[in-house]
């Protein structure tokens, strides 16, 4: 056990070493391996960025062409199908995602019986890795051995419910798959947020007749603003980086209906073998990620200057 230094270490080099030492538990283990993975995103950012300035194709090269590979993935008919995947795909996710949860939230808030393990079933699909996720409902969305092949087992033979094979509807089975998995975790943030309310503000809003609905309407859901936000960004974020769901569902097809901007990149770096082209996908990848995270940082420091002046 680390005490209080002694008489002898009150020398300015004593003091020092004693310092740390205290804190040598918290250097080794938080602040090294912050340090090692924030290192490894900002050395493999910068290199990627630098590799998507060359004409670099199986292997990195030297050399310089400009804006040439931007130009060429802007113009790109993958990469506008996937952007456009990406808008549909994002904004289905994050609604359903958030409103799932927050009903989820809201029922549980209710104090019911078994209410743990509810909150435990609802919770499981995060402990399920993305590729399951998308290779169990590969299964289940398969025209000829899930779903519509049950249903039409018990006698409705025309039922059909084959979305996983139309290029029209195919992208929203990873929407219905990615909210099924991240619901939970919507549900689990709005659920701490609901348990944070002021119990005197229910019981105000209770004495001036309002019902349970009302109550919530007005007085509860909006003091969640502030984590509605922070899921939003959340979720926009696994979002725009949707890779192993997509890849073990559907493999962005029926042809390119599923195409996402992670699966661009994973094509023109491993299977097309041009490196520079799908440095440059990374790099619009994550600008299009520092364009949600953006506004969210600038908001969260005007939120901590508005309290440090209040």
């Amino acid at each position: 056990m680390i005490g209080s230094p002694t008489r002898n270490d009150r020398a300015p080099g004593g003091m020092l070493a004693w310092r740390v030492l205290r804190r040598l538990p918290e250097l080794v283990v938080i602040w090294v391996p912050l340090l090692l993975c924030a290192g490894q995103v900002v050395v493999f950012t910068i290199w990627t960025t630098v590799v998507s300035f060359t004409p670099s194709t199986l292997m990195p090269v030297t050399g310089w062409v400009g804006m040439r590979n931007y130009t060429a993935m802007l113009a790109s008919r993958n990469w506008h199908i996937a952007f456009d995947n990406l808008l549909i795909f994002g904004f289905g996710f994050v609604v359903l995602a958030i409103a799932v949860g927050l009903l989820l939230a809201v029922l549980l808030d209710q104090r019911i019986r078994g209410e743990n393990v509810m909150r435990t079933i609802f919770l499981y699909p995060m402990a399920v890795s993305f590729v399951v996720t998308g290779t169990v409902w590969s299964w289940l969305l398969n025209p000829g051995i899930g779903v519509q092949k049950l249903v039409q087992g018990l006698g409705w033979s025309g039922f059909r419910f084959d979305w996983l094979v139309r290029p029209d509807m195919a992208i929203y089975t990873i929407i219905i798959a990615a909210v099924w998995q991240a619901s939970g975790f919507a549900m689990a943030l709005f659920t701490a947020g609901l348990r944070s309310v002021e119990p005197d503000l229910i019981k105000a809003a209770q004495i001036d007749g309002a019902g349970p609905w009302r109550t919530y309407l007005r007085v509860v859901l909006p003091t969640l603003w502030p984590i509605v936000i922070a899921v939003l960004v959340i979720l926009l974020q696994f979002a725009i980086k949707a890779f192993d769901l997509v890849r073990a569902l559907t493999d962005g097809g029926p042809g390119l209906s599923t195409q996402l901007p992670t699966l661009v990149v994973y094509d023109f770096m491993f299977q097309r073998g041009l490196l520079g082209r799908g440095s440059a996908a990374a790099v619009l990848m994550l600008l299009t990620l520092l364009a949600v995270l953006a506004p969210y940082g600038l908001w969260k420091h005007w939120q901590t200057r508005r309290a440090a002046r209040a």
